[in-house]
């Protein structure tokens, strides 16, 4: 199943309790994880970090958002940073297989739902932007809640992609969006005029022809008595976090001030780390590879794997699981390995081919991917038992809804196997006629693998689809999206 990261931006940054309420919404959705929260006093505002497949990742932000609607009332917010709603901003992030198409979906979805069930207009920014000024996140909330709250029913530019043109009277409007990896980074000036930081975010933001894919806004940082030039790097590989700190002392110098310290809110992907490392370290020859705990990690890694023998030997005991699900989502990590190995010999490496090359990286976060799904499928039917003993111990409304919720996931899983491996060999076919001929029978091994794991795995799934009809829950999606699979296999 295709991953995302969510990264919801509450206007709360200084009730902790208040803010707590809010993120407990989703913390309990299997299938979504709260990786970070973070909170900001002076800009009264909470950054959320979540991880997680498509359709948990949709339920749990839409629950923070209803809980948000009802604990914010913007009619009554202070803060340095700009903000139009409770939820002011919900950005969706591809993560490994995923596609941006993808992410756009989901904040279409995600934006068709808040409208229409909590009464909250919702504008599509960035790459779910429907309308090209709409882009750019600062265009949608310039005004913030109050402006908008003037506008949005007379001026036809401000009239919102889902939803009545009437702001929420106490939640405001929201912008649901899907980017990529984004840093937001602040530099602490050793002064407290903010004049001079608002003059150096005009000169190094991209709009004002400043560093391209940044970013600033200055701020008056009332309790540390500082300015702050605050950015967000919407492509670190462009701009690097070392280059806009350097292009920010620069400036600062200009009004005889420094830079004190800088922040990073919120998660950051390690090469982003890594780059400043080594422009600061000079060092023109790194392999990072050679890190001690990248190397430790891989070494875990390799020593949590289990042998071929020691797997099988679990899946012959008389023993629930491991069991077919487990089995299928093993058979697709050879396919995986076999199909990477094939594109590996077929790609020249005096001048690769980026399709093949590209495919083959697919391929090897699939394989990683399909050895989690294995240890997966076995907890969630171990979550089942459970979940089925406890209802059976207690009867009750929430008692049965853990046992649905089990369910749930004991056919997400391998209709997550199923989804990719599907995916995958489609993708690997397509390119079997630039494959080396030699290596033809190593290539219908792998489809053959595929094709019998996305079987195995969808035959998974609608053995709990059984169980989830006894319990009266919906399934009509499921089956819809396996009966699609079953075409393809």
């Amino acid at each position: 199943m295709s991953r995302f990261e969510c990264v919801p931006n509450f206007s709360e940054g200084r009730d902790a309790a208040r803010l707590e309420q809010i993120v407990a919404a989703g913390r309990d959705i299997p299938g979504l994880t709260v990786l970070d929260v973070q909170r900001d006093s002076d800009h009264n505002r909470a950054v959320v970090s979540l991880v997680g497949d498509g359709e948990p990742l949709l339920e749990g932000v839409f629950r923070m958002i209803r809980v948000a609607s009802t604990v914010i009332d913007l009619n009554h917010h202070q803060g340095e940073h700009p903000r139009m709603g409770a939820t002011d901003v919900v950005p969706f992030i591809p993560l490994g297989e995923a596609t941006m198409a993808e992410a756009v979906k989901l904040a279409e979805r995600l934006g068709e739902r808040v409208a229409r069930e909590l009464s909250i207009p919702v504008y599509l920014y960035a790459q779910a932007a429907r309308r090209p000024e709409r882009v750019d996140l600062a265009r949608v909330r310039e005004g913030q809640f109050e402006g908008i709250r003037e506008v949005i029913g007379t001026d036809p530019a401000r009239s919102p992609d889902f939803g009545e043109p009437k702001i929420h009277p106490t939640a405001g409007a929201i912008a649901i969006g899907a980017r990529p990896v984004l840093i937001a980074y602040n530099a602490y000036l050793t002064t407290p005029d903010v004049a001079v930081a608002k003059k150096i975010a005009r000169t190094i933001r991209a709009r004002d022809g400043g560093l391209p894919e940044v970013k600033a806004l200055g701020f008056d940082i009332v309790d540390r008595h500082r300015a702050q030039v605050s950015m967000n790097l919407t492509d670190y590989r462009t701009t690097p976090i070392h280059r806009a700190l350097e292009a920010v002392r620069r400036e600062a110098l200009r009004y005889g001030v420094g830079v004190e310290e800088s922040e990073i809110v919120g998660l950051v992907p390690e090469d982003a780390l890594f780059d400043a490392a080594e422009y600061y370290l000079q060092l023109h020859a790194f392999d990072r590879a050679a890190v001690l705990e990248r190397k430790v990690r891989a070494t875990d890694a390799r020593q949590a794997s289990e042998s071929l023998e020691s797997f099988t030997s679990r899946l012959a005991a008389r023993t629930p699981t491991p069991g077919g699900g487990s089995a299928s989502a093993a058979t697709a990590a050879l396919a995986a390995a076999l199909g990477e190995m094939v594109l590996a010999y077929s790609s020249d490496p005096a001048r690769p081919d980026a399709e093949l090359s590209s495919l083959g990286a697919s391929l090897t976060d699939s394989r990683r991917r399909f050895l989690a799904l294995v240890e997966e499928d076995a907890q969630s039917y171990e979550d089942v038992r459970s979940a089925r003993k406890a209802r059976k111990a207690a009867p009750g409304p929430v008692a049965d809804q853990a046992y649905v919720q089990a369910l749930q996931r004991a056919a997400e899983v391998p209709l997550s196997t199923a989804r990719l491996a599907t995916d995958v060999a489609r993708r690997l076919a397509v390119v079997r006629s630039r494959t080396k001929p030699a290596l033809e029978s190593d290539l219908v091994t792998a489809l053959a693998l595929f094709r019998a794991a996305a079987e195995g795995a969808l035959a998974n799934v609608e053995i709990n689809l059984i169980d989830l009809k006894a319990a009266r829950a919906s399934t009509e999606a499921m089956e819809q999206e396996t009966a699609r699979l079953r075409t393809g296999v």
